[in-house]
């Protein structure tokens, strides 16, 4: 506990600063260890490590928000403890009349709970290849709003095309030659532009995931992802930013195993065919809105194998896991309605379940 002297003489025990965080200012609150608010501060945010630094060692509690993950990493190298917290788990604390101060103090009182869930600090390195799967998200998104604009104005003047990308792209240089009378001059030139632009999009998008096949190609965790059916390059990467310790996780990997499941009910509505790498990356996970899937929500969804596995094959299939403790024996699971023989919650020995944590125990070491 940090003892230091107020403006008025007086000296504080502070025992955590909750720190509410804003683009330019922030409110701090630090309280003792009974819970009794001792301090109260706006200031700006380039000025909060010098105000922790008159409090060496104590906690500092935090939402999980942007700008969060690099002041935690500031303040961590002077000492202090650092917790993040999900905004969804603080919004409780708040008391009537909101305002930033009493933000901070809810932040503060949040944690000291002791069934609070916390957010790991993420590396630089994570928060990057994290920004490099948005901005590849929003590409895609970009793609699919030219794609849907290009097939609408085919389609008012009675033209169709397959569905895919690939097909729209490979097919319209020669609608637009092929046309005839159906398109005036002016939608040619627009049609062609558009085609240009959404050329340019494809190569980006393809740019990215070459990067992420590079990267998952050097690291030890992302290979040991890959290794588990059904997850590739692109999922494997979009795990180890969002996660990486899994340690930080007590149950597994949280959240994942419900966006397998939906990806699963999706697979079963086309007659269960095989979809390749799809499952949803786990900011898209249906279960965990906000920071639910790093804060470690839904524990009781954590066991992955079985719902990804059964997400990627027929509910007949017969799909073989590595078993990691042994490293060379190979397990055959019969899958009935999606999920694995005799799978009832429990880890069966050396069977699917008890494998992927035996990965995600040596993920957390390679890392």
């Amino acid at each position: 506990m940090a003892q230091v002297q107020s403006r008025k003489g007086q000296v504080m025990q502070i025992a955590l600063l909750g720190i509410d965080l804003g683009k330019n200012s922030c409110s701090v609150a630090g309280i003792d260890a009974s819970g009794e608010v001792l301090l109260r501060r706006r200031l700006h945010r380039n000025s909060i490590p010098k105000l922790a630094a008159r409090f060496p060692g104590c906690i500092i509690a935090m939402e999980a928000c942007c700008g969060a993950h690099h002041l935690g990493r500031v303040l961590r190298k002077q000492g202090h403890v650092v917790r993040l917290m999900s905004p969804e788990y603080v919004r409780p604390y708040v008391k009537a009349q909101k305002n930033d101060d009493r933000d901070a103090e809810a932040i503060a009182e949040a944690a000291t709970r002791p069934t609070m869930r916390f957010v790991a600090l993420k590396s630089e390195e994570q928060l990057d290849l994290q920004s490099l799967h948005r901005a590849r998200d929003r590409l895609v998104g970009e793609r699919t709003a030219l794609i849907n604009q290009l097939r609408a104005i085919l389609l008012e003047r009675g033209i169709t095309i397959p569905q895919g990308h690939q097909k729209l792209e490979s097919m319209l240089p020669q609608l637009i030659e092929t046309s005839g009378d159906l398109l005036s001059d002016r939608i040619r030139r627009l049609l062609e532009e558009m085609w240009q632009e959404l050329g340019d999009l494809t190569r980006r998008i393809t740019s990215f995931d070459d990067e992420f096949t590079a990267f998952a190609r050097n690291d030890a965790s992302c290979q040991r992802l890959e290794s588990i059916p059904g997850i590739g390059s692109l999922n494997a990467t979009a795990f180890v930013a969002a996660i990486d310790e899994a340690q930080a996780f007590a149950r597994g990997l949280a959240g994942a195993g419900a966006a397998a499941d939906d990806h699963r009910r999706k697979a079963s509505a086309v007659g269960h065919q095989q979809t390749g790498e799809r499952i949803s990356a786990p900011h898209a996970d249906p279960w965990c809105k906000g920071s639910h899937a790093a804060s470690g929500a839904h524990p009781d969804r954590n066991r992955l194998v079985a719902v990804n596995a059964a997400a990627n094959f027929p509910k007949s299939a017969e799909v073989k896991f590595p078993n990691y403790a042994d490293g060379v024996v190979m397990e055959r699971w019969p899958f009935f309605g999606g999920r694995p023989r005799g799978f009832g919650g429990g880890v069966k020995a050396g069977g699917v379940i008890s494998a992927f944590e035996r990965t995600c125990s040596g993920m957390s070491s390679a890392c």
